[in-house]
């Protein structure tokens, strides 16, 4: 979440404060973003200081219908946004045309651009969180949307729009364990002021609330959803391999680890492939690859006869992702229950085992095993209900939801 440490939002810091240092606050978090949106959009526009109250939704009339102004500006972090995707595409497949597949809000009619905003240095997240967010003046109808938290702040203060909205995943979790950091800070200082929010777990909607206190914006659940034509459905193998993808903080792969040796004690000669990073001890039998391109991730997914994801306890779902991707090529999931994952895995799918519980975990890998018959059954029933509810394309018509009040 960004470099720890409190920020002083007392007299002291503010009283300190120059015009000058207004200006190089503003232009840290806005100057590069506002280029970048202008050539993105072909808009010039002032800016305004931050606004008392955020303006409200347009109706759906007063929505573009062809020839009005309204316009969905996608924002990602510098760096991370559509350029970089569609060069990694150049060097190997990728899911989507955008990632997380937001090209896909113009299916749902939306007329959507794409930008990157710069991270905010140091100095600029303790100049900004003492002076308040920035709002630049945008058009009317112009709404700006960031994919999490991480981009939201610098988007709300470098983005000329009348309209923000993001999601929030990350910040959970760190609300949850009492944890400090000028990121987190500034976050709560400027996610209040926008239209709506989103999370991709059910249990991080009450979090969010409890974080922004009231007055807070709408903070909506939205399904996440995988790209189903990139991670198709594939041919169930006939060789039992056992696959494990993923290093997200919040993985667990002293569990993952611990279950995969109890499955080979009981099935010697099984295959197993694990996706990590982790320096932990490789137990006998067990094949670790590194971080794999996304063409290789399915293909190693397609590859499995059962997928394992062992996480800690989290809010935001993690091992979702890799979940959603292997039931989408028609492979069974064997992962943690941690809250809001049976939001997407349930029991004609996947088999949720309590957190840190290897044996629970070695238990239902080995019961699939056993059952190739019922574990290609599960993995079918799992790439059905992907293709229905799952899907990049589902997540973009919920979300256009969201952003319209429609």
């Amino acid at each position: 979440m960004g470099a720890a440490g409190d920020v002083d939002g007392g007299g002291s810091v503010r009283h300190a404060l120059t015009s000058r240092g207004n200006i190089v606050t503003r232009r840290l978090g806005c100057v590069r973003a506002h280029r970048r949106w202008s050539a993105a959009t072909g808009h010039t526009s002032g800016r305004r200081h931050g606004t008392a109250g955020r303006t409200p939704l347009l109706a759906p009339s007063e929505k573009s219908t062809g020839t009005g102004s309204s316009e969905f500006v996608v924002t990602f972090r510098e760096g991370r946004g559509v350029p970089g995707w569609v060069e990694r595409n150049k060097q190997s497949p990728v899911p989507g045309l955008w990632p997380y597949g937001l090209d896909l809000l113009s299916g749902a009619g939306l007329p959507v651009k794409s930008v990157e905003v710069p991270d905010l240095s140091g100095l600029g997240r303790r100049l900004a969180g003492a002076i308040g967010a920035r709002r630049p003046r945008g058009g009317a109808g112009t709404t700006a949307l960031a994919w999490d938290e991480t981009s939201a702040v610098p988007m709300y203060s470098g983005i000329p729009a009348y309209h923000h909205f993001s999601g929030v995943i990350w910040a959970t979790d760190a609300v949850a364990a009492g944890e400090r950091s000028a990121a987190l800070d500034l976050a709560a200082r400027t996610l209040p002021r926008f239209d709506g929010l989103w999370v991709l777990s059910r249990p991080q909607a009450e979090k969010v609330q409890q974080w922004l206190g009231a007055g807070s914006p709408p903070v909506h659940f939205l399904r996440f959803g995988v790209d189903a034509d990139f991670y198709a459905a594939a041919p169930y193998p006939d060789e039992p391999h056992v696959v494990s993808v993923g290093g997200d903080r919040d993985r667990d792969p002293a569990t993952l680890f611990e279950a995969l040796r109890l499955v080979l004690a009981a099935r010697p000669g099984t295959r197993v492939t694990v996706q990590s990073g982790t320096d932990l001890p490789v137990p006998d039998g067990v094949t670790v690859v590194p971080r794999l391109p996304h063409v290789e991730v399915r293909d190693l997914l397609a590859s499995a006869t059962v997928t394992a994801i062992a996480t800690r306890h989290n809010l935001h779902a993690s091992g979702m992702t890799v979940g959603l991707e292997s039931l989408s090529t028609g492979r069974p999931v064997v992962a943690c229950a941690t809250p809001g994952m049976d939001d997407y895995f349930g029991e004609d799918r996947a088999r949720l085992v309590p957190p840190a519980d290897p044996a629970a975990m070695a238990d239902e890998i080995l019961g699939l095993l056993g059952d190739p018959a019922g574990a290609a059954a599960m993995g079918e029933a799992g790439a059905a209900v992907v293709r229905e509810r799952y899907t990049t394309g589902t997540m973009c018509a919920d979300l256009a939801s969201i952003l319209t009040g429609r």
